[in-house]
């Protein structure tokens, strides 16, 4: 065991002594924390705007500051970017994390000095938790990759901006450096795919123990070493590798693959960070759901999601949620956000202490009839029944078919890329079908009264999903593939691709 490792254990101990302090008194925790930010921002722009120095209580809060998403944020921002002080936090932010909007373009959300080493502290403490919890400390030796984003940044009115990942990229503390790759070089590349194969290059040959990114992407990494290596399984070419970190989609319909391309079951540790903050992490291989990061500069609302586009929804503080419901997540935060619209749903699978699993995104969902049917449910069913039946889903995404050719009832048409095909593609699309007929009512309804015929599923190509990515511009880093259109945009361009 190196002294890095040694190091680690007694550290980790200490930091999970005091996240104790607060994860089992959280409801107390959050009220403290929205005392602060408010008194902290009662002197910027929006402060002012909002009578922040009148607010005592939460209902207070409430009546002050309404939910917006980033539209309605936009004119406070856009004073940010043009190099404003004061606006929705006190100063300058320290960065602008630069993500692509599904209906607002491109979008600038605000880092500050506050803010930001809540993201670092996280990611560290997502895996001191786990040496903890498990003793394993054999990753903090060999080297570690981070799929990620460039490090370069751009700087506009004397703030920095460039993507979330690269921005923590330029954080990773010294006593990691030498374990860390790509290096900085490789990591700078902007083409996804070149940037693959140096990263490639640069890792076959190393003592690769920790692997973290986003799954699909990830994927496409193992690939590429699989295929450099004649084929072998990434456990023979990283014999140590023994930790897989992910974060920004659901791991589950890439699992049975990834785990085919290792060769051996490796422990994974699930992250929730976006570029608004980081909200929660794993801090249990044993226990469901990620720990809700109640101490980290971040009060938290939650909407029912069915209220989530009324005039006046129902906000919820963390003492008020329930078990198993879906929420909207609505943040107020030490980077300037207020009552903010993150656009994710979560439920509940603890109050003691507070763990949630993301179930998805308020507008990636299919409610063509009536079903609204979200992608918790698509997943679910999906998986269970590709496990039941061996199965491997590379991926895939959902859009409602309403006025299919030649008479035909309507139905859900699936897009899948297999990686290991069912042997009888008929009787797997009807099973899938019943499954989330039992998980959602709406669609079982449906379904009976003939309004809808079972779903249909669309084999595609290999690869149909990075091609078509790539087609986008949108191949690696952080963007993602929406699982669910309540429109056709997407299905439109898959006609190309089917087998």
């Amino acid at each position: 065991m190196g002294i890095k490792a040694a190091l680690s254990k007694p550290f980790a101990a200490f930091v999970v002594k005091k996240i104790n302090r607060w994860k089992y008194r959280a409801v107390e925790v959050q009220e403290k924390v929205r005392n602060q930010l408010v008194v902290a921002a009662a002197n910027t722009a929006f402060g002012k705007d909002h009578q922040f120095a009148a607010i005592q209580s939460y209902e207070d809060f409430k009546r002050q500051v309404p939910i917006r998403d980033y539209e309605g944020l936009r004119p406070y921002i856009e004073r940010v970017v043009a190099g404003e002080s004061d606006v929705l936090w006190t100063g300058k932010p320290l960065y602008l994390a630069k993500t692509s909007g599904t209906t607002s373009g491109t979008k600038y959300i605000p880092l500050t000095r506050e803010s930001m080493p809540e993201h670092i502290k996280a990611a560290r403490n997502a895996l001191l938790n786990y040496i903890h919890e498990t003793g394993n400390t054999s990753f903090v030796d060999g080297k570690m990759i981070f799929l990620q984003g460039s490090p370069e940044l751009n700087e506009k009115n004397g703030i920095k901006i460039g993507r979330l990942s690269g921005i923590v990229a330029n954080y990773v503390p010294l006593y990691l450096q030498k374990n860390r790759l790509p290096s900085y070089q490789t990591n700078c590349i902007d083409d996804w795919e070149t940037k693959v194969d140096a990263i490639v290059d640069e890792t076959i040959e190393q003592d690769m123990r920790l692997i973290s990114g986003i799954p699909p992407w990830v994927q496409m990494y193992f690939e590429r070493i699989s295929d450099q290596s004649g084929g072998k399984k990434i456990k023979d070419v990283f014999p140590n590798f023994s930790l897989f970190v992910y974060g920004g989609v659901n791991f589950e319909p890439y699992r049975a693959r990834l785990e085919y391309m290792v060769g051996k079951r490796v422990d994974a540790i699930e992250t929730y960070p976006a570029s608004e903050g980081f909200i929660a992490y794993q801090d249990s291989q044993k226990e469901k759901g990620l720990l809700l990061l109640c101490d980290a500069g971040i009060f938290y609302e939650f909407i029912p999601v069915d209220e989530v586009f009324s005039e006046h929804p129902t906000r919820l503080s963390l003492g008020e949620v329930k078990l198993q419901e879906n929420y909207a997540v609505i943040l107020s935060t030490n980077a300037g956000l207020w009552a903010y619209n993150i656009g994710d749903t979560v439920k509940f699978v603890s109050l003691n202490p507070y763990r949630i699993v993301v179930t998805g995104r308020i507008k990636h969902f299919i409610s063509a009839f009536g079903e609204h049917v979200i992608g918790e449910e698509v997943e679910f069913a999906l998986m269970q029944v590709a496990k039941e039946e061996e199965v491997e889903i590379t991926e895939f995404t959902v859009a409602p078919q309403v006025n299919p050719p030649a008479g035909e009832l309507p139905y859900h048409e699936w897009f899948i890329e297999f990686g290991k095909a069912p042997a009888d593609m008929e009787s797997f699309r009807l099973k899938v079908d019943r499954a989330l007929q039992q998980k959602n009512t709406y669609y079982f309804d449906l379904i009976e009264g003939k309004v809808l015929q079972p779903l249909v599923i669309r084999e595609m190509k290999k690869n149909t999903f990075v091609d078509y990515m790539r087609s986008l511009g949108k191949l690696g880093g952080q963007n993602k593939l929406p699982r669910l259109a309540n429109d056709r945009s997407i299905a439109e361009r898959m006609a190309p691709y089917i087998v």
